[in-house]
């Protein structure tokens, strides 16, 4: 997970070595991980030798047929002379976009060999842009739609396309909204923004959603949970990423603008500037709207804390540069809806593989790139006692984190599904350590929140005084149903 958040956040591959049997094996979870986040990783496993064994089939697996379906590339090296170029290869097919997974197995007997194959360096490598055909259609399509939006998703997040977008933005006035892996490639601050797609319907953001005759789709796919569905005689989508959509029940858009997105975005923008297709008043009303519903709970001050409040306080807390990394959860929906982000990969959550346990690991990796920013891994119990053993190597790295536990005894995602849908609260609950003398017996610094007005002055406490601090904060679900069910059926769009 560290390993694929370097890659995630630098464009470069980040590497890991396994052993071979049950340590390749732990890594299909990561490699998943990587595979549908589009994050670049390099996974080096071992094997036993393929020439000549004396140990039978002890721990041996087919770890390469394994992991082919999970990477961009999966091989057995059997030749030392191969090394540099498969190596090489490896690394090309890892960061080119889309980015993925690659995996290279090394057998016992071949590492052993000597080779006098040169390394083959990298070199720089530019991406296309898309025609003119393509790019004059879809400024023809924008201009004659009478209530465009913008929809920015993860692969705006990479290959520095922000500053294209948001001078795309401001020049055209266009009115946006973000997936949950989109988010903070624009200010969501800014008076055009009209929320996170947390869900994939029915929520205050979809009265923008609904109202749209055209969607300009930029850097989402459809691994990413949909942020709106598609219907056959229903709103044109814009398609505009690196590569061509992968067509899907619910995503079928009906022109593709393939290349750099950057560039893309910018030739588009020269193509729109001055004519201002979108007037942002016609969604005046839902971005107020909108505003007012993420506000709503952010001073409640009922313990345990409801998750507006610990949102709201958590971006209190957070400058505009610093970095929050969320492991998965219920709460992960709330920080989508409510976090007000700034800036590119500031809030680090995964709405592809959606995997418990990556959230920790993430944060270490983000604490080890960025030393100078405060970074906060929000994880739920379970999700944090996933990967908790971790605190001892955050600690022996000197790193400088905060990891607030959301506690509530319990799997609160699929508790939430299972009353959801109706079905008894069952199998869900569990114990948990004291996390205070957990913390404490890695060499960590423990919290434990006991009134919701101690959580601003807590986490900042653990920020200014440095080192690794667990902040044990009991959680209040019972909003779940109350916000994200019972007040969404009841909502109604302006007009």
């Amino acid at each position: 997970f560290m390993a694929a958040t370097y890659g995630r956040l630098t464009g470069k591959a980040g590497v890991c070595l396994a052993t071979l049997g049950p340590g390749a094996t732990n890594l299909t979870t990561p490699a998943a991980y990587a595979a549908l986040g589009a994050f670049p990783l390099v996974m080096i496993t071992g094997q036993k030798p393929i020439k000549v064994s004396k140990q039978a089939q002890f721990q041996i697996v087919d770890v390469v047929s394994l992991f082919t379906p999970l990477c961009k590339m999966a091989k057995q090296i059997v030749n030392g002379e191969r090394i540099p170029s498969l190596v090489r290869e490896g690394f090309r097919r890892a960061q080119e976009e889309r980015p993925g997974a690659v995996l290279l197995e090394l057998p016992e007997d071949i590492a052993e060999e000597e080779t006098s194959e040169p390394v083959v360096a990298p070199h720089p490598r530019q991406y296309a842009v898309a025609g003119d055909a393509a790019l004059d259609e879809a400024a023809e399509r924008i201009l004659a739609a009478d209530r465009p939006l913008l929809l920015v998703g993860a692969g705006a997040n990479r290959r520095s396309a922000c500053k294209a977008l948001r001078k795309f933005v401001d020049d055209t006035q266009f009115p946006f909204f973000n997936t949950q892996m989109g988010k903070g490639v624009l200010d969501e601050a800014s008076p055009l923004y009209l929320g996170t797609a947390a869900l994939s319907s029915d929520d205050y953001v979809h009265c923008a959603i609904d109202r749209a005759d055209l969607i300009v789709n930029i850097g989402h796919d459809v691994v990413e949970k949909p942020p709106f569905f598609m219907e056959p005689d229903g709103r044109t989508v814009i398609h505009i990423n690196y590569k061509a959509a992968e067509v899907d029940q619910v995503y079928f858009p009906q022109l593709e603008v393939i290349g750099d997105i950057a560039g893309s975005v910018e030739r588009l923008g020269n193509r729109l500037r001055g004519k201002h297709p979108s007037d942002p008043a016609a969604y005046a009303k839902v971005h107020e709207d909108i505003a007012a519903h993420i506000r709503q709970g952010s001073d409640d001050g009922r313990f345990p804390m409801v998750p507006q409040r610990i949102v709201a306080d958590v971006r209190a807390v957070m400058g505009r540069d610093d970095i929050v990394a969320l492991d998965n959860g219920i709460y992960k929906i709330w920080f989508a809806r409510n976090y007000i982000a700034h800036e590119p990969n500031t809030i680090l959550l995964d709405n592809a593989l959606a995997t418990m346990g990556a959230g920790l690991p993430s944060a270490m990796m983000a604490a080890m790139l960025s030393p100078e920013r405060r970074v906060l891994a929000v994880c739920g119990d379970g999700g944090f006692m996933m990967n908790s053993q971790e605190v001892e190597t955050a600690v022996r790295l000197g790193l400088n984190l905060v990891v607030l536990i959301l506690n509530d005894s319990a799997y609160g995602m699929i508790r939430w599904k299972q009353e959801e849908l109706g079905f008894p609260d069952y199998g869900l609950s569990f114990a948990n350590p004291d996390f205070v003398t957990y913390a404490k017996s890695y060499g960590a610094t423990g919290h434990r929140i006991e009134s919701s007005e101690a959580l601003v002055p807590t986490l900042n406490e653990g920020f200014e005084s440095g080192g690794v601090h667990l902040v044990d904060l009991p959680v209040d679900y019972s909003e779940n149903r109350k916000v994200l069910i019972d007040e969404l059926k009841a909502m109604e769009c302006p007009q």
